[in-house]
């Protein structure tokens, strides 16, 4: 009589684990990007980028950490 016991307990706690799945499972649907307003534009954020920014120069660690995975990779192949 147990054993029984145990089966629909079993069965009873994976009906509800598959519900609970089904119940959050979430895809992003398909959808048109529309305009805002009537501006006939994506929206973009409102972000204004200066025309002095300053001129990104990698440093010495970021270029001896990318020639290392580099070198990594050719070892490993």
């Amino acid at each position: 009589m147990n054993l029984q016991i145990a089966r629909g307990v079993f069965l009873l706690a994976s009906l509800a684990l598959a519900t609970v799945a089904v119940a959050a499972w979430d895809e992003p649907q398909a959808g048109v990007l529309r305009a805002e307003a009537g501006q006939g534009l994506c929206p973009f954020p409102r972000v204004q980028k200066s025309d002095t920014d300053p001129v990104i120069q990698p440093g010495h660690n970021m270029l001896l950490l990318m020639f290392g995975l580099t070198q990594g990779l050719r070892s490993g192949a």
